[in-house]
């Protein structure tokens, strides 16, 4: 069950609390979604590739009990549509690499989706590890105050339905959460649908090559931050992204060398398949940086 919102004032009757709890919800949700270099920014530093990189089945709910048990506390995971509309968590286009099924996944429904071993392809001690649905995951980060960066990964064609899809179920299982997912992609069609079905939701671009316009289509969305290929990122691309009130996401981060040359740089977010070796409390954490967010 995921957590309710039951946090009004006394004397105040359930429905009317409930608008009064959602509202002030969207609120503050719309003061993030409009950055100023003062607005704190609610999202840990370090976040889990996949759940927990390459240690565990990626994208699986095995994937995100390991990265907390090694102590991170926010997650990247990608979201794409069931041929019945179910909301579930698979990178590729199509099932070959990561389960034992065929073809696109997107073209099956999620009955046969949830018969499916997303664990062996990795090693025998996850054989049987089903593919995860988002509710699924809703409900452990809620249950355990874990955060999320939801990418949407669209089957290609479905872009404006995907992006739909996945922003209201997110603002139905994150309703009054104190802090929400942080919904990114690569395809802006996915986003635009995303913010005209959740405006209140925050986003962010994803881009692994600086196209023209990057920086143009991100503001146009209203994104929050800009998710680049770490590779991508000088100190005067920082600077623009921060002048124009976003932030400085990265991936995929592997060694400590790069982190820490990227946290000289500014960036807040590192997104790393290292769980066992970077992150909260290991040695790229320490470095020296003016905002105090991990």
């Amino acid at each position: 069950m995921l957590p309710q919102c039951n946090n009004h004032a006394p004397g105040v009757g359930a429905p009317a609390a409930r608008a009064q709890t959602v509202l002030l919800h969207t609120l503050k949700l719309m003061t993030l979604s409009k950055l100023s270099p003062d607005t704190p920014w609610p999202y840990p530093r370090w976040i889990a590739h996949r759940g927990a990189g390459q240690l565990a089945p990626e994208n699986t709910l095995a994937a995100f009990r390991l990265g907390a048990a090694h102590g991170y506390r926010m997650f990247e995971c990608d979201a794409k549509l069931s041929a019945d509309g179910v909301v579930f968590l698979l990178h590729d286009a199509t099932l070959e690499r990561t389960t034992d099924g065929q073809g696109t996944g997107g073209h099956l429904p999620w009955q046969a989706l949830s018969g499916l071993d997303a664990g062996s392809w990795h090693s025998r001690a996850f054989a049987g590890e089903p593919l995860a649905t988002l509710e699924s995951l809703a409900q452990f980060c809620r249950a355990h105050d874990h955060l999320l960066n939801i990418e949407i990964k669209p089957t290609p064609g479905t872009e404006a339905a995907t992006g739909q899809a996945v922003a209201s179920l997110a603002a139905r299982l994150w309703a009054c959460a104190e802090v929400p997912p942080l919904l990114t992609s690569f395809q802006p069609e996915a986003l635009a649908a995303a913010q005209q079905t959740a405006p209140e939701l925050p986003r962010g671009l994803l881009v692994d090559s600086l196209w023209d316009g990057w920086l143009e289509k991100a503001l146009a969305l209203d994104c929050v931050a800009v998710t680049a290929q770490y590779k991508l990122w000088d100190a005067e691309n920082v600077r623009r992204v921060h002048d124009a009130g976003m932030k400085c996401l990265c991936y995929t981060v592997n060694d400590e060398t790069t982190a820490q040359n990227l946290l000289a740089l500014g960036i807040d977010g590192i997104i790393t398949d290292r769980v066992d070796a970077l992150g909260p409390g290991r040695a790229a954490s320490s470095l020296p940086i003016s905002d105090p967010q991990r």
